[in-house]
């Protein structure tokens, strides 16, 4: 697919924030088990995922998608709230989770172009858009003492 190679299109990121729990979450560690305690599991691993959204008129009162997605994932914190702590070693480099409620990294975007020219130019790996459609955020790409997750979601032109 050599005509990703030539697809233009800017993303306009707003500043990444922190999406805590929505209600109080246990203060704890849990220590990962030793199959999740390998070292050949110590990194991040990027995704995209693309859904089509329906039929919108344009001041129609539905929720922005982005906003939904940040409030549910504040209230999902809660029941899995381990997501919104942070990977610590102790002992033995043994790995653990400081269920600290400090959160997952979210970061609201736009993007000029739609998903039609993107499955154009086709949407299988590798992907040379990535780093415009999922990008790194400053001090969240580590695994220790790093949001478990850094969330990004687009609204594309469509």
């Amino acid at each position: 697919a050599p005509a990703m190679a030539t697809l233009a299109f800017a993303v306009r990121r707003r500043e990444p924030v922190l999406v805590g729990p929505a209600a109080p979450t246990p203060r704890e560690t849990k220590r990962l088990s030793d199959i999740d305690d390998q070292e050949t599991l110590r990194s991040q691993v990027p995704f995209l995922l693309f859904y089509r959204g329906g039929a919108r008129a344009p001041g129609d009162g539905r929720d922005d998608p982005a906003g939904v997605i940040r409030r549910a994932l504040g209230e999902a914190l809660v029941p899995y709230y381990p997501l919104a702590g942070r990977l610590r070693e102790v002992e033995a480099r043994k790995l653990v989770v400081d269920c600290t409620g400090e959160g997952v990294m979210f970061v609201e975007a736009d993007a000029d172009v739609r998903l039609a020219e993107l499955e154009a130019a086709g949407l299988r790996p590798p992907f040379p858009c990535m780093d415009q459609l999922l990008f790194d955020v400053d001090g969240s790409g580590g695994v220790l003492n790093c949001p478990l997750l850094l969330i990004q979601v687009t609204r594309l032109l469509c």
